[in-house]
């Protein structure tokens, strides 16, 4: 007797959880999108460890971020349908559950293409964890209270990002880049309890009625998405149209890319409702999310790999000098929710963007003789100015949406963003291959064995090695140190031409956030968009 009225007593203190403490629900909620947060900040730091581990190309251990991009990209959409076909906490559970295993898998990967699978697996499971938590932590709280419990979501995705470098950095120098992808682990099986013990469903997606599943817009979507992704990943190695696969690759993407935009325009039960592009603001942001996605995964791929391959610093070292940029961003988000109810967003975002970009010509302006903390602040102030960026950016673009829409407007929105990321770390990886031949090239004009600089420095760097490996094979030692240092130059050179060419999207991106038309009021950040 006692035991239910202390149930009854705690339903009608907590009557949105079905008497569950809510900030019980917000921890439980919490680490799953913890977890895949942290998951893509971690990899970021072990690429090169990965590649080597593997017999892989650096080039070819981005395919490990690629992949879980476009995975993740593909299954957002439908994680509205799933959760209301299986119920939200099933739906997650199921969720948690393929993210951890396909976790272990990743760390157990004898080969690139067993992780890449796993990483496929590993993004189908962690697309609908930002979304299903956001939706529960929502609901959990009444609307007096959400904008703390979203401070709270907010304050984990924030620590994410600065912790993810630095620990997968330790990780992998203290044991093994594996250690990188088994820390998700714990919290795998730390979050499936926690969920299945305070989470529960509202009514109304209990007895919800779920149409037929979408089959040819999610088969069109997989179809143009993963054709774009290999011929992104895959080109470069084959001469692009000059290899047959890669045209007839084009062309399926070409077909299912344009089936599918007349299946979702003309299916009134499509899994993507297009239709909510007719809106003005929302067409801007989606165009400025994708260019936003290319801009931040640029730097979250490249930035780390330039400390390791070119100044040779160890994972945890370059973890620990890109890991400010989450600091950044921990003290920007109160400033910009200060200011965003006070000053025009279009100014706000456009201030983000040029600061993004001028950061960005800070990283283009390195040499080999930068240290540590060199690029402290322009790191710092990078994720300081996307928080001008995220914020005002999902505002405007949702500002006029109508509620019914909401969910179809987040869903494509994270689409075009993670797909915008995949498409820049495609790019941005193979610019600087590209580049670094091209650089190489030009550095080699000037070494010829006539040029008489180049002569004096090989007998300078000859007799130094003289002393340690001898007369006879002093002359073929100074030579291979001299190309040896002409191609760290010429990769220095390629990483500072993808540094600036990403100032210039961010610069472009500043004076496209006009377009924006200006709402007649200020709207609360909508959920789901980050």
């Amino acid at each position: 007797m006692s035991a239910l009225m202390t149930t009854a007593a705690a339903q009608a203190r907590y009557p949105l959880t079905q008497g569950v403490n809510p900030w019980l629900v917000t921890v439980s909620v919490m680490l799953p999108t913890f977890m895949e947060v942290l998951d893509t900040a971690i990899a970021s730091v072990a690429l090169p460890y990965i590649a080597g581990s593997l017999s892989a190309s650096n080039s070819e251990a981005t395919w490990v971020l690629t992949s879980y991009l476009v995975a993740n990209a593909i299954i957002l959409p439908a994680s509205n349908w799933f959760a209301r076909r299986f119920g939200r906490k099933r739906f997650l559970l199921i969720c948690v559950t393929i993210f951890t295993v396909a976790s272990f898998f990743c760390g157990a990967a004898p080969s690139l293409g067993v992780i890449l699978l796993a990483r496929v697996l590993q993004g189908a499971g962690g697309g609908a964890l930002q979304p299903l938590s956001q939706s529960i932590l929502l609901e959990s709280f009444p609307v007096q209270k959400r904008s703390m419990s979203m401070a709270a979501y907010g304050l984990g995705i924030v620590l994410a990002p600065v912790l993810g470098p630095t620990l997968g950095g330790w990780l992998t120098d203290t044991f093994s880049w594996r250690y990188a992808f088994y820390i998700n682990i714990p919290f795998g099986i730390l979050a499936f309890v926690l969920i299945t013990r305070f989470v529960h469903d509202p009514p109304y997606i209990k007895n919800a009625k779920v149409g037929a599943f979408d089959n040819i817009g999610f088969g069109l979507l997989m179809v143009w998405t993963g054709s774009l992704q290999i011929v992104l990943d895959k080109g470069q190695e084959d001469d692009w149209f000059g290899a047959v696969w890669v045209r007839w690759a084009v062309a399926a993407l070409v077909v299912a890319l344009i089936g599918w935009i007349w299946h979702s325009w003309t299916n009134p039960n499509s899994l993507v409702d297009l239709h909510v592009l007719r809106d003005r603001n929302f067409r801007t942001g989606c165009f400025l999310i994708a260019l936003l996605g290319m801009c931040i995964y640029i730097t979250i791929a490249i930035l780390p790999l330039y400390y390791q391959e070119i100044l040779g610093y160890t994972a945890f070292t370059a973890g620990l000098v890109v890991g400010p940029r989450g600091i950044g961003s921990f003290i920007g988000s109160p400033v910009v929710g200060f200011l965003g109810s006070r000053i025009d967003n279009r100014k706000l975002l456009s201030a983000g963007f040029v600061g993004f970009a001028v950061c960005a010509l800070a990283f283009g302006t390195v040499d080999l003789d930068i240290g540590p903390y060199t690029l402290l602040i322009p790191i710092t102030i990078t994720g300081f100015a996307l928080s001008f960026v995220f914020v005002p950016l999902s505002t405007m673009m949702m500002a006029t949406i109508p509620n019914k829409d909401m969910g179809a407007a987040t869903g494509l929105g994270n689409m075009l963003r993670n797909i915008g990321g995949s498409i820049g770390i495609s790019m941005a990886t193979t610019a600087v291959i590209r580049r670094a031949a091209l650089h190489q090239n030009e550095l080699g004009a000037h070494l010829s064995p006539s040029n008489a600089v180049f002569q004096q420095k090989a007998q300078l760097v000859g007799h130094y090695l003289a002393h340690a490996v001898g007369p006879a094979q002093a002359t073929p030692g100074a030579m291979g140190l001299l190309y040896g240092l002409m191609q760290q130059q010429s990769a220095l050179m390629a990483y500072v031409d993808v540094f600036r060419w990403t100032a210039l999207l961010a610069f472009f991106c500043a004076i496209a956030a006009w377009l924006f038309k200006k709402p007649k009021q200020h709207a609360a950040p909508p959920p789901g968009m980050h």
